[in-house]
Parts: structure tokens; C-alpha cells; sequence
């Protein structure tokens, strides 16, 4: 069975163990933004890697602990708010070379089906939408457990990754070396660091 995914393959298929703990889980779910991360690693003049991410993003979680492939998963991020601790790369980040904010303001993602891979572990599939194009990805991710914080609020966390193609959303900006290569990589590794706090 899936976990965020409207669809499963599993539906129709012997249901999986569900997790106890997931199972209690059911609800509405908000990102808590200030306690989450959502970055990227890009390959840098092919020798070394940088590191940036997004500071403003919101996103809504919809499980179903007992029938987790009936969870879907919503999150909106800000382009503006992009970091990547150099103010002239985080604003040619921003320009027409690359994600042309003020055309296109937000990158989305939305769940489309998941899978259980056993124990905490999931795979995800989604669409992307980046410069108004969108494209499927798929996101490995690790149910992190759940928690009362200290102000009483009911958290769940998660951590996955995923690998893309930035040229595949017309990302295709570049530079040449003079040693052979070039400046930036196609291949985008992503990281989340989720924590949601379930609704009243």
C-alpha cells in the first residue's frame, strides 16, 4: 500500500501490514516550516558540490494511518526565498537564467501514488511543476515517528530524497570550463526535512 498517493497498486493486492503508529495517525496536517528544511545539492565547476534551499514554503499533509494509500501531500514553494549563502548566485538564481520568478513565483508539488517499501520506508511519486512546467518525480522517504511537543501540538516527521534532471523543467543554463565540463550540473540532488503538526 502507498503512503500520500491517491492510487495504489496494493489496493487491489493483499493490504500490507499498516504500522500501529500510523494507524493512529489519521488527520489533517500542516508543514511547520520553521522546523523543516527543503534543500538541493548541486554539482559545482564538476569538482564540488553547493548546498541551498528554500526559507519559505507551506504544504498540507492528509493521512490515512490505516489505509495510508489513501494520504496525499500538497506543499508550495516560495522561488524568492531561495538560499543558497551567496546573495549574487541566490539572485542569478532568480533571474531569467534560471527560475524567472517574477513569471513563475512557486514551484509545486503534488502526490499522484505511493508504495511501501517495508518497515518506515515509502516511495512516492508526484508531480513537479517548475517554470510552469510540470514533470514527474519520485521521493524515497523515511517516516521519522510522532510526537506531542512541548506546547501540545501532535507532530509527524519525515526525511526523503530525491535525484532530477534540471533540464528537464528548461533549466538549461550553463557555462563552459576550460579544463572540459561545465559550471553546473544537470543532476539535482533534493532533501526534505519534514516536520507537520496535525490540525484541530
Amino acid at each position: 500500500m502507498g503512503l500520500f498517493g491517491r492510487k495504489s497498486t496494493a489496493d487491489t493486492a493483499t493490504p500490507a501490514a499498516v504500522n500501529p503508529e500510523l494507524a493512529a495517525l489519521t488527520g489533517t496536517y500542516a508543514l511547520d516550516p520553521a522546523h523543516s528544511t527543503i534543500g538541493f545539492v548541486a554539482r559545482h565547476a564538476m569538482v564540488t558540490n553547493v548546498k541551498g534551499g528554500f526559507q519559505e514554503f507551506e504544504g498540507t499533509l492528509q493521512l490515512d494511518g490505516s489505509n495510508p494509500a489513501k494520504s496525499t501531500a500538497s506543499i508550495d514553494v516560495t522561488m524568492d526565498s531561495i538560499s543558497t549563502g551567496s546573495a549574487d548566485r541566490d539572485n542569478h538564481l532568480r533571474s531569467s537564467d534560471f527560475f524567472k520568478i517574477d513569471e513563475h513565483p512557486t514551484m509545486t508539488f503534488r502526490s499522484t501514488e505511493a508504495e511501501a517499501l517495508g518497515g518506515d520506508d515509502y516511495r512516492i511519486t508526484g508531480d513537479l511543476t517548475i517554470l510552469g512546467t510540470t514533470k514527474p518525480i519520485t521521493i524515497d522517504l523515511e517516516f521519522n515517528g510522532a510526537a506531542k511537543d512541548p506546547f501540545g501540538n501532535e507532530r509527524v516527521g519525515f526525511e526523503g530524497k530525491a535525484e532530477i534532471l534540471r533540464s528537464d523543467w528548461g533549466l538549461t543554463w550553463n557555462a563552459a570550463l576550460e579544463t572540459g565540463g561545465v559550471l553546473v550540473s544537470d543532476k539535482i540532488k533534493l532533501a526534505f526535512d519534514i516536520s507537520a503538526i496535525k490540525q484541530a
